[in-house]
Formats: C-alpha cells, sequence, structure tokens
C-alpha cells in the first residue's frame, strides 16, 4: 500500500502540473505566465521524487516516465479536483485555494512521516506549497473584493470546485488505517479542520461564502475519473507513446 500512497500524490501533483501549463502565454499578464508556470514546475518536481519512490515501492521495474506516460486513465489515482479544465482564470485560482490550502496541510504533517522519501518531499515541497496557497490567497482577495465582474467570476468558480472538495478528506481506501498507525501516511480526514479554517477566514475576507448544497463528487482515488482525465493524458502521453524509447 506505501506504493499506491505515493501515487496517489504524485498523481495530485503531476495532473496539476499539467493543467496549469496550460496557462503558459495565455494568463491575463505576462507576470502569472511566469507565476503559474514555476508553480507548475514545483508540483512537476514533487511528482517525479513521488513517481519514482512508488516505482521503488512497488518493485515491478517501473520508473517515473513509465508511471506518467504508459498508464491509462483507470490507473490513475489523483483526485477530481486536479484534472478539471481550467475554466477562466478566477476557476483556477479558485481550484489553487483549494488544492494548495489542502496539500499545505498535508506536507506539514507528512514531514514526520516514518518513510525517509516522503518526509524528505514533504520538508521541501511544504515550502514551495506555502507560495502556492499564498499566490491563490491573493488572487481570491484581489477577486472577490474588486469589480461587479471579478466577484461573479470568483463565485461562479468556487460554485463550479466546491462538489469536489470533500474528496480531498475522503482516504477512498487509500492510505488506510494501516499506513496511518505506522506513520508513514495522514489521515486527510484530519486535515479538514485546519484547512477549513484557512480557506474560510480567506472568503470571510474577501467578502465570499462557501457554496452551499453542493453534492459531493469523488472517485478519483480508486480510478474513477472524469472524461477530462481522458483528454489531459492523450496531450500529455502523446509524444511518449508515439515514439516510445526516444531519447534527446
Amino acid at each position: 500500500m506505501k506504493d499506491q500512497y505515493a501515487l496517489a500524490l504524485g498523481d495530485d501533483a503531476l495532473v496539476l502540473a499539467q493543467r496549469l501549463g496550460e496557462w503558459v502565454a495565455r494568463a491575463p499578464e505576462l507576470e502569472e505566465d511566469v507565476a503559474l508556470a514555476n508553480i507548475a514546475l514545483d508540483l512537476l518536481g514533487q511528482a517525479r521524487t513521488l513517481l519514482t519512490h512508488a516505482g521503488e515501492l512497488e518493485g515491478a521495474g517501473r520508473d517515473e516516465d513509465a508511471l506518467a506516460y504508459w498508464r491509462d486513465d483507470r490507473d490513475f489515482r489523483n483526485v477530481l479536483l486536479v484534472e478539471l479544465p481550467n475554466g477562466d482564470f478566477a476557476q483556477t485560482m479558485a481550484r489553487q485555494l483549494v488544492f494548495a490550502a489542502y496539500q499545505y496541510e498535508l506536507y506539514d504533517r507528512l514531514r514526520a512521516s516514518t518513510d525517509a522519501t516522503l518526509a524528505a518531499v514533504a520538508g521541501k515541497a511544504v515550502k514551495e506549497v506555502h507560495y502556492h496557497r499564498d499566490h491563490a490567497t491573493q488572487w481570491v482577495l484581489r477577486l472577490g473584493d474588486g469589480t461587479d465582474e471579478s466577484r461573479r467570476r470568483m463565485v461562479a468558480g468556487l460554485d463550479t470546485v466546491w462538489p469536489y472538495v470533500d474528496e480531498l478528506f475522503d482516504d477512498g481506501g487509500n492510505p488506510g488505517p494501516a499506513l496511518v498507525a505506522e506513520g508513514v501516511a495522514v489521515d486527510p480526514a484530519t486535515l479538514r479542520e485546519p484547512w477549513t479554517a484557512y480557506v474560510g477566514t480567506v472568503l470571510a475576507e474577501a467578502g465570499l461564502e462557501p457554496p452551499a448544497g453542493a453534492a459531493p463528487r469523488g472517485g478519483g482515488r480508486r480510478g474513477l475519473h472524469t472524461e477530462h482525465l481522458g483528454y489531459l493524458l492523450a496531450e500529455m502521453q502523446h509524444l511518449h507513446r508515439t515514439h516510445p524509447g526516444a531519447t534527446w
């Protein structure tokens, strides 16, 4: 199960990195092209280490490239939130706030993991994710407390991503109580309270409220994904699958 836990965390980072990379040369200002590219690269770095670790734990000879490029969508274990299309900039920032606030709490706890690789990844990544969270926070405040149009878009963005929040705190059988008891993994349910406190404070300061009545969506940890992941993987994996074994 340790390999599946590392795989799930790596898939979260990999898929979101791919999504954020789609903003390069499309962001509303040049500085955001750079900022989102840097966040995507941080996530990609996390994904590479986590997928390499998952492959080593699995013991089947699969490296990071094999896991990234030669699995189909049903084999990915990322949460649905990260595979959602970017939408407009406000929707992307809503997703970033939700996910970065969760990832920050996760990595902060994982620094104490009994798995040395996970602890090392978390020790570095928590600093990166602190910036990711702050970046999203500033944009949610700016858009939520800005013009009527920016506020409308921010509200719509939150409405879109909110059904996918609960899955962040549901282990879906992974990591399971054994890995938590061994100190390897973090029970995601324990992250909800600090996540709620942080995100709730940001929304209140922006004059926004958490959307109510959203029907929860989930299944990503079990390989049950939206149609969007298939399209994302087709683009991400195209070159590697067209020219297998190619090197630069």
